[in-house]
């Protein structure tokens, strides 16, 4: 009943982290398309220009302040255009979990490589730790990442009208940023979605930070889950760079798990086209 009930719990937390592993370490194939936090519909938005949907983060000596209802098509073109241009990257993530009222606790670095439209590989570089940890929460979570990825539809998580109620909240400041935060109220109350509030950058329209609570549990043993995820600008992109999540339960108590994202090298497709000898 243990082991079933933090396999529950981390497959609740698939859904926000954005590594991908199988349950062994070589490299493993994932399936199609980007961490869930990034799908978004992408629809046409007028007025919207292309150096706007894929600005670099700037100043604000360079860049005007948008308005807060154009901030928020500008990340979904932003969604759309860069799910279109990043041909590939690689990245390295650290997985720490730790079983607080156990007293157990694991750590595993993983090299993960994504080549568009759908290969995504890892391959495990180290662990140290409890070997309940890693075989029944670490590599389970990554596991159930991946079938996340493979089966389902990426639209039915996606931050955009079509799952969430937004409302505006003001300014705020996160890590030097100032940014927009609205408050999310998920339309329908089911696995995936979330309850909280996203921050997106006021001069570039990228999200910088999602946090709250997930909207349904699957299970009468997880009492709740809290999460924080923190995003960077590299280049023309915008990836995960962290994600910090809480969960209580009824059996296992309280679950702590942080997974850091680094060495981000992206590609996209123009730099791909113009490197490729021509034939």
């Amino acid at each position: 009943m243990r082991n079933s009930v933090v396999f529950i719990l981390f497959f609740l937390l698939s859904g926000l982290a954005s590594a991908q592993l199988g349950p062994h370490s070589a490299l493993v194939p994932a399936g199609e398309g980007l961490p869930p936090l990034f799908l978004s519909i992408p629809e046409s938005t007028p007025n919207v220009s292309d150096d706007q949907v894929l600005a670099p983060f700037a100043p604000p000596s360079n860049l005007p302040r948008m308005a807060p209802e154009l901030a928020i098509q500008v990340y979904r073109n932003r969604v759309g255009q860069q799910m279109a241009r990043l041909s590939a990257y690689s990245a390295t993530t650290l997985i720490r979990a730790n079983l607080i009222d156990t007293k157990q606790y694991g750590e595993y670095e993983v090299q993960r490589n994504y080549s568009a439209p759908n290969s995504l590989a890892f391959k495990a570089v180290r662990f140290s730790g409890d070997n309940f940890v890693k075989s029944n929460v670490i590599l389970r979570l990554l596991q159930s990442e991946a079938d996340h990825v493979q089966k389902d539809d990426p639209a039915l998580n996606a931050i955009s009208p079509a799952n969430y109620k937004f409302s505006y909240k003001g300014l705020s400041q996160v890590d030097g940023r100032t940014v927009y935060v609205y408050q999310l109220k998920p339309r329908q109350k089911r696995s995936g979605l979330f309850k909280g509030r996203v921050y997106l950058d006021v001069y570039n329209g990228s999200i910088v930070r999602a946090e709250g609570s997930m909207a349904k549990s699957p299970s009468f043993f997880i009492k709740k889950i809290l999460f924080q995820q923190d995003y960077e600008d590299i280049g023309l992109f915008t990836f995960p760079i962290s994600i910090h999540s809480e969960a209580q339960t009824r059996l296992v108590g309280r679950a702590i798990v942080d997974i850091v994202y680094t060495n981000y090298q992206p590609t996209s497709v123009v730099v791909q086209a113009q490197s490729s000898p021509h034939l």
